[in-house]
């Protein structure tokens, strides 16, 4: 039987915890909140319709047989593994659930270590300098997705479905030796209300929480609604303001929030939205959001909420099964875990995930980044295909 140990650590390490991260973590942090893991103490692997299923069921028997000693009980503390979920079910890619054998996080100004079976803390190196990546062309160009756009719209506007995301790629290779610390440490910098996320590949800076669960309370965030920033203050602000009054994007966030309410009354006493969207501001985009929160009516946990909201009309579009069936027809390759859940749970059940945008799979030497946007009746293809650059952003920016 493995032994799981939590202790509290003093409040003054003196560094942040992407600072204590060895090259190969599985990294869950915002702004200067959350988890950090290293070394593999069991890993649990599923694939197909009922993964996320799956791997809440293998989880839950598992960690019924571990010796858990936490003298702290926050979210986070205790064993916890870390996961990234494929976005199809017919992907080729795994979703994995990885516990790891040392875990250091941080809640407010609590600090504490979780380790399994006394595993030691590896030696923490020097950050490697890498060279900029250069990325070329996916399987999907810039013209074909703009031509997709416009075929999706056509559509649309015959009633086949109201709304549907499409995403296209960029493809590049890494050179020998390559630390991802730097890049993750320049998306936490740069975009500190994200959720910065590195867990078997995958990473990116997710700005969308698909659900948390913490002692029965559900919170989740929906995104949908885009705009670039300007560079001129005043008109800045007449961008955000005109984006909050788009009626094309206002519909495309009501199509979201509304799948994602309906998605959660079936586990939930009651379940509460936003009456309006507000704006998010990044340093690139404007984007509209509602939070949603709700209360468990019985016993769940937090992947259990995640395969019921996953894929969200944000990532998919509505309704659901035309949605995926047209991305399936229209994109040219496996989005693998880009727009899946990420993110971990513990052995109470309860965790934190997001949606795996702003983000990139890396696989050996090759490093595959996505973007993607919402088609509604009132799209374009150039225009959407604008969408995506701006969303490119956040990695290639962080890789350069």
């Amino acid at each position: 039987m493995n032994r799981v140990v939590t202790v509290a650590l003093p409040s003054a390490l003196g560094k942040r915890l992407i600072d204590l991260a060895p090259s190969d973590s599985s990294v869950f942090l915002r702004g200067e909140q959350g988890l950090i893991g290293w070394g593999e103490a069991k890993r649990f692997e599923a694939t197909g319709p009922n993964r996320i299923g799956d791997l809440a069921t293998a989880w839950s028997n598992y960690v019924a047989e571990l010796e858990i000693d936490d003298a702290l009980e926050l979210p986070g503390t205790g064993p916890i593994a870390f996961g990234a979920i494929a976005f199809a079910d017919d992907s080729k890619s795994s979703s994995t659930l990885i516990m790891p054998k040392v875990v250091l996080g941080r809640r407010d100004d609590t600090y504490w270590i979780t380790t399994v079976d006394d595993a030691a803390l590896p030696e923490v190196t020097a950050w490697g300098e890498n060279s900029p990546v250069n990325f070329g062309a996916g399987r999907l160009g810039r013209e074909q997705f703009a031509e997709l756009v416009d075929k999706a719209v056509a559509l649309i506007e015959q009633g086949s479905l109201e709304k549907v995301v499409l995403a296209r790629d960029l493809i590049g290779e890494l050179a020998p030796g390559f630390d991802l610390r730097p890049t993750l440490n320049r998306l936490l910098n740069r975009y500190p209300s994200c959720w910065v996320y590195s867990v078997d590949g995958m990473f990116g800076a997710s700005p969308e929480l698909l659900v948390r669960v913490s002692h029965s309370q559900v919170s989740a965030r929906v995104l949908a609604g885009t705009a670039a920033r300007g560079t001129d203050p005043i008109v800045d602000l007449a961008i955000a303001k005109a984006l909050a009054e788009s009626h094309k994007n206002l519909a495309e966030h009501e199509f979201a929030v509304r799948s994602l309410v309906n998605a959660l009354e079936p586990f939930c006493d009651h379940v509460d939205a936003d009456t309006e969207p507000f704006s998010i501001q990044l340093p690139n985009l404007w984007h509209l959001a509602s939070d949603v929160h709700g209360v468990l009516k019985s016993e769940g946990s937090v992947l259990d909420l995640a395969s019921a909201l996953h894929p969200t009309a944000a990532v998919a579009g509505t309704p659901r099964l035309a949605s995926l069936e047209l991305i399936e027809e229209l994109e040219p390759f496996d989005r693998g875990r880009y727009a899946g859940p990420v993110g971990w749970i513990g052995a109470d059940g309860d965790g934190e995930w997001v949606i795996a945008l702003r983000g990139a799979q890396i696989e050996g030497n090759r490093i595959t980044a996505f973007a993607g946007c919402g088609v509604v009746s009132e799209s374009d293809g150039q225009s959407e295909l604008t969408e995506t650059d701006l969303k490119f952003q956040p990695i290639l920016g962080a890789l350069s």
